[in-house]
């Protein structure tokens, strides 16, 4: 088989994969076999073997009486994806202005297990893209600002399983490679409310974060301020805190009455 055909066939399951989706989708009842294969299309070996395999990634259930739904990973995947859309476009324009007051790159990052993704960055236009800072772009969350705010949100415990999971790699030798210094740093940003990358991640980049959280009080996101290391000013935690606040308000999140 040429590589090819081999794509062609690839492809061609995946089609296949859609139109049962789809039909079930389009299903207000689970459905037999017998039903799908004749709403999609397909030979009903076909479709059992695409079903069995989606069943093994949660992507469709399968009951005692031999009928199909959709799967909860099909929720789980449609809460992520709307959580992160929801967030960068509520975000953008708060972002755009925070950077017109500042002057440097604002950047918006999520947690993917142990990870920090930048799901959108208004650049400064004054200096070289950062790798790590570029949209898509990931970094292990005790190397970024953004990423410790999400660990100070996780338990000591769960902490320490990041720790042992990950080795706690270093990229510079300001990176907290020890769990002793990193717990450090978690307990000082539970107090402050922010979080700060000082030439961690790497060398002449230092950054500062602020978290924001949904409508469930769950942190969500991280708004962060990334500039070299000479034109960094720690006075800007005041509007980074402040934009980032606005942003969980129109997310719908409220703070909290005083006991």
């Amino acid at each position: 088989m040429t590589e090819q055909q081999a794509d062609k066939g690839s492809i061609q399951v995946i089609e296949r994969m859609m139109a049962l989706l789809q039909v079930l989708a389009n299903l207000p009842e689970p459905a037999s076999l017998k039903a799908l294969a004749q709403a999609s299309g397909l030979h009903p070996s076909t479709a059992h073997r695409i079903l069995a395999a989606m069943i093994g990634s949660a992507l469709v259930e399968r009951h005692d009486s031999g009928t199909y739904t959709l799967g909860i990973r099909l929720l789980e995947l449609g809460n992520i994806v709307k959580s992160r859309i929801s967030i960068r476009q509520v975000a953008l324009p708060y972002m755009q202005q925070l950077h017109e007051s500042i002057g440097e790159a604002v950047n918006l990052g999520v947690r993917h297990e142990d990870e920090i993704i930048y799901v959108e960055r208004t650049s400064s236009g004054r200096s070289l893209l950062r790798v790590v800072y570029l949209v898509g772009g990931r970094a292990p969350l005790h190397l970024t600002s953004v990423g410790k705010l999400f660990l100070a949100a996780d338990s000591p415990a769960d902490v320490r399983a990041y720790a042992r999971r990950t080795g706690l790699p270093g990229k510079t030798q300001h990176s907290l490679t020890h769990l002793d210094a990193l717990e450090k740093e978690l307990d000082w940003i539970r107090r402050h409310g922010f979080a700060t990358d000082n030439e961690e991640a790497e060398i002449g980049l230092r950054c500062i974060a602020a978290p924001i959280r949904n409508d469930e009080g769950q942190l969500a996101a991280g708004l962060s301020v990334s500039a070299p290391s000479e034109r960094h000013d720690p006075e800007w935690v005041v509007p980074i805190k402040a934009t980032a606040s606005r942003i969980e308000q129109a997310l719908g999140y409220r703070q909290p009455l005083p006991a």
